[in-house]
C-alpha cells in the first residue's frame, strides 16, 4: 500500500510540473494533446490487463496451474523449475511484467514452500524473467507499447516479431542460464509433492481460465490490446458479478499507476519541449552501425537503472530514429532493469511481494547479482541486431 502512495505522489509532482510547462509557456496544449492520443489506449490496456489478472488470480487461476506445474515434476526440482521458468515466460510474454512480479511471485513462493523448496530461486526466477522476457511481444511491457508507432509494419506483432524475437530468446535463454549459474545448489535434487490447492468455487474457476486463454490468441491478433483486453476485463467483471461480487472493487483498477503514467509522460513531454532531446542524442549516439547499437542498448541500460525504464525509453526515444535503433533502446530498458530496486516498477512491487511472503533478500546482493546480468543479457540480445 505505501508504494502505491509514493507512485501516486510522485505521479501528482510529475503532474505539477507539467502544469507548470503549460503555465510558463514551455509546453502547448497541442503538445499534450498529442501525448494524450499516444498514451490513452496504451492505458486502457493496462487497467484493463489488471482486471484481469487480479480476477484471475482470485478465481485460483495460477495457484492451480502453478500446483498442476509441481505435479507434472514428478517431485523433480529442476523440473519444477523449468516449468516455472515457462510459466514465467508465458505471463510475461501476454499478461506484461508487472503481472508477474505481482501475481505469479507470491503463487511460486507458495508452492516452494508447500513441497519443502527454498522459496527464493523461484521467486528470483519471476522478477529478471518478468523484465528479460518483456521482450518477447508488445503487450509485454508499456515500453513496446509505446514503441509500436515507430515499428515496421504499422508495427503490428509479427513485425514486433520479425524485429526483436531473436533479441528476446537470446535474452530469456542468457537470463535462465545465469540464475541455474547462481541458483543451482538450490534447484537439484527431488522432493514430495503436496497437494493440490483447494478450489472453493469450480465454476468460476473453470470460466475464468477459459477467458484467459481465450485472451492470450487475440493479443498477438493483429487488434489493438485495449480491444481484446477491455473484451476480457468485462466477462471477468460480470462473471464475478454473478459468483463473487464481494470480491469486486475499485482497488481492482491501478489508480497509483495511471496516476504516475499521467504526470510522467506530460513531465517528458514538457522536456521534449525544453529540449531533452538534443541531450539524448549527444549521450546515445546516431547510426546504426554494431558500435552505435551497443552503444544505444548500453545507455538505454545505464538510464533504466538510473531512473527507471519507462521514463528512460521516453527520453531516449527520439534517437531511435530506425528499427535497429528502436530496437536496442527496447532492450535496454527491457532487459536491462535488473540492477537497481526502482530500475523497473515489476521489480518494486516484487519486492514488496517478497517482504508480505517474509522472504529476505538483501538489496546489496540483488544488486551485486544484477551488475553481473544486465550487462551480460543485454550485449548478447544485442548481437541478433548486429547481423541483420
Amino acid at each position: 500500500m505505501m508504494d502505491a502512495v509514493k507512485l501516486a505522489l510522485a505521479g501528482l509532482v510529475l503532474l505539477l510540473g507539467a502544469i507548470a510547462a503549460l503555465a510558463t509557456g514551455v509546453l502547448s496544449l497541442a503538445d499534450l494533446g498529442d501525448v494524450a492520443d499516444r498514451v490513452l489506449p496504451i492505458l486502457a490496456f493496462v487497467v484493463a490487463v489488471t482486471i484481469v489478472a487480479e480476477l484471475a488470480a482470485k478465481a485460483g487461476v495460477f495457484d492451480v496451474t502453478a500446483s498442476w506445474l509441481a505435479r507434472l515434476s514428478r517431485g523433480r526440482t529442476t523440473l519444477l523449475w523449468i516449468l516455472v521458468v515457462v510459466l514465467a515466460v508465458v505471463t510475461t510474454a501476454f499478461l506484461s511484467l508487472d503481472t508477474t512480479a505481482v501475481l505469479l511471485t507470491p503463487v511460486v513462493i507458495a508452492v516452494a514452500r508447500a513441497n519443502g523448496l527454498p522459496p527464493l530461486p523461484f521467486a528470483l526466477t519471476t522478477v529478471w524473467l518478468a523484465n528479460t522476457a518483456s521482450l518477447v511481444l508488445p503487450v509485454s511491457n508499456l515500453t513496446n507499447l509505446l514503441a509500436l508507432a515507430r515499428m515496421p509494419g504499422a508495427g503490428d506483432p509479427a513485425s514486433f516479431l520479425l524485429l526483436l524475437g531473436p533479441s528476446a530468446a537470446v535474452a530469456v535463454l542468457v537470463t535462465v542460464a545465469l540464475l541455474w549459474a547462481f541458483q543451482r545448489r538450490s534447484l537439484v535434487g527431488t522432493f514430495t509433492v503436496a497437494a493440490p490447492p483447494r478450489v472453493s468455487d469450480r465454476v468460476q474457476l473453470v470460466a475464468a481460465s477459459v477467458i484467459v486463454l481465450a485472451l492470450l490468441p487475440l493479443l498477438v491478433s493483429g487488434l489493438e490490446p485495449w480491444v481484446p483486453a477491455t473484451g476480457a476485463a468485462l466477462a471477468l467483471l460480470a462473471l464475478f458479478a454473478w459468483r463473487s461480487p464481494r470480491a469486486l472493487n475499485v482497488r481492482l483498477v491501478p489508480w497509483s499507476l495511471l496516476v504516475f503514467a499521467a504526470g510522467l509522460f506530460s513531465a517528458v513531454a514538457a522536456l521534449e519541449a525544453w529540449g531533452s532531446g538534443q541531450l539524448a542524442t549527444a549521450v546515445a549516439g546516431s547510426g546504426s552501425a554494431p558500435l552505435d547499437l551497443l552503444r544505444m542498448s548500453g545507455t538505454a541500460l545505464i538510464a533504466a537503472n538510473g531512473v527507471d525504464n519507462l521514463p528512460a525509453y521516453l527520453l531516449l526515444e527520439p534517437t531511435a530514429d530506425t528499427p535497429e535503433r528502436l530496437a536496442a533502446l527496447l532492450i535496454g530498458v527491457n532487459a536491462g532493469p535488473l540492477i537497481t530496486p526502482w530500475a523497473s516498477l515489476a521489480t518494486l512491487l516484487w519486492h514488496q511481494r517478497l517482504v508480505a511472503a517474509d522472504v529476505h533478500l538483501p538489496w546489496r546482493r540483488f544488486i551485486l547479482w544484477g551488475l553481473v546480468a544486465a550487462p551480460l543479457v543485454v550485449i548478447a540480445a544485442t548481437l541478433p541486431l548486429l547481423l541483420r
